[in-house]
């Protein structure tokens, strides 16, 4: 029986293509040949056989039984299926069903020492091996590529451009220089970094014709974008509870908004848009991401990146819901709190000039936090609503660019004070030249 068994044994192959040893001569074995998956598998097949028979083992459990096989004939200090890789690699001590062979004669060529799927034999998208992604853009037409250059790159000089001019008319006039005026000028400094975190990459590639960033690139854009995106986020908090402080308790306004506490405010949030982002970035850092690198987007966004991943992103869903609840949700329940008290206190006044001027101070707050949050949190619902990721980027384009974008004119426009700063800062730029 034992006899049979051997015949039937594919590892008699790998004897036989030996010349020496099928002549019968067996050399000294200087350095015995790596285990073929091929004669190990054959081997315990024929085992399994006479174990089991008419009970076929499944190709899974065969390569757990032929590494279980492999562990025992390597005497090797820790078992495992990585134990004939050190073997290998360390000792330099093969071993062969086949019987000693000559150094230098090993298995047949593309014939592993390892089962086909091990991943030293699947072509692995983690870490080491994710060098880029490919950012699709919003259309892959050629066409239509320089139009999106063209209108991409204006409204990123317009953000910029309008967002400084605002910044300048605050600094350089001394009756700006309130907490109202204070956090509108951090807005369009956040405004200003959140633009050229996002556009530029955009009009490179389409210059380039070029789609690809590096995998670094990718995770520090996630991580710039999170922190802008946290950070104006808590500015329009801070710009609502100024103004219900202002209209709400108008005797108490600057003791209650003195410089020390703006700046405060302003810190806390950065730090904690900081604290976000960092969270949200390392967490990206422990996925494996598949051969399919393609982020339909025009810059890489963390929901995009979490659908490219091979690995389970169980946790990182959890974080990421739990933090847009903590993060989007509470803020935007504060701004409504403060609106409607709001509201309630400009019902109260009898003067329809006084309850006109009052909407309109906040007035040019609301559209903002409509833009900002209604875009923001229609990206989410988008993307887990459907499966057509160029929508939610079109979406996407509204809160990253579109909205600081609007933000100069929503806010000088509707503003007597803002304009008359800008008048005089031109009117001074003007006179310089």
């Amino acid at each position: 029986m034992a006899g049979a068994g051997r015949t039937q044994d594919p590892s008699r192959d790998c004897a036989a293509s030996d010349p020496e040893t099928a002549a019968g001569r067996h050399p000294a074995p200087e350095k015995a040949p790596m285990i073929c998956s091929s004669s190990v598998s054959g081997i315990m097949e024929n085992r399994d056989r006479r174990l089991a028979p008419g009970f076929p083992l499944t190709p899974l459990f065969q390569h757990q039984r032929m590494w279980l096989f492999s562990g025992l004939l390597a005497p090797l200090p820790v078992w495992g299926p990585h134990s004939l890789y050190r073997l290998s690699s360390q000792q330099g001590n093969r071993l062969s069903p086949c019987g000693p062979k000559p150094p230098g004669l090993h298995c047949a060529p593309g014939d592993s020492p390892f089962p086909p799927e091990h991943p030293r034999n699947v072509k692995s998208g983690n870490f080491s091996a994710t060098t880029e992604f490919l950012l699709l853009g919003l259309s892959e037409d050629p066409q239509l590529q320089p139009l999106l250059f063209c209108l991409f790159l204006s409204m990123y000089l317009v953000s910029v451009f309008g967002n400084l001019l605002i910044i300048l008319a605050i600094v350089c006039d001394s009756h700006l220089h309130t907490p109202m005026y204070f956090f509108l000028s951090n807005l369009s400094f956040v405004d200003i970094c959140l633009t050229s975190t996002t556009i530029p990459k955009m009009l490179v590639n389409i210059q380039t014709q070029s789609k690809s960033i590096s995998y670094p690139g990718c995770l520090t854009q996630i991580c710039f974008v999170l922190t802008f995106a946290g950070l104006e986020n808590g500015i329009l908090v801070m710009m609502a509870f100024d103004r219900f402080v202002a209209i709400c308790h108008p005797l108490r306004y600057k003791a209650i908004m003195n410089p020390k506490l703006c700046r405060l405010l302003v810190l806390l949030s950065f730090l904690i848009s900081v604290l976000d982002a960092l969270l949200h970035t390392l967490m990206a850092l422990r996925l494996s991401f598949c051969t399919d690198l393609e982020i339909p987007h025009f810059f890489c966004e963390l929901a995009h990146v979490l659908k490219l991943a091979c690995s389970d992103i169980f946790i990182n869903n959890i974080l990421v819901y739990l933090v847009t609840s903590l993060l989007g949700v509470v803020p935007l329940s504060g701004i409504i709190i403060s609106y409607t008290q709001i509201v309630s206190s400009v019902l109260k006044i009898p003067s329809a000039g006084g309850k006109y001027k009052a909407f309109s101070i906040c007035g040019s707050h609301l559209i903002v936090v409509s833009l900002f949050y209604g875009t923001g949190f229609g990206v989410y619902l988008s993307s887990a609503a459907t499966h057509s990721s160029r929508k939610s980027a079109i979406v996407s384009v509204m809160y990253t660019v579109v909205t600081p974008m609007m933000n100069p004119f929503i806010y000088s426009l509707r503003n007597k004070d803002m304009m008359g700063a800008l008048r005089k800062l031109i009117s001074r730029i003007s006179a310089s030249h």
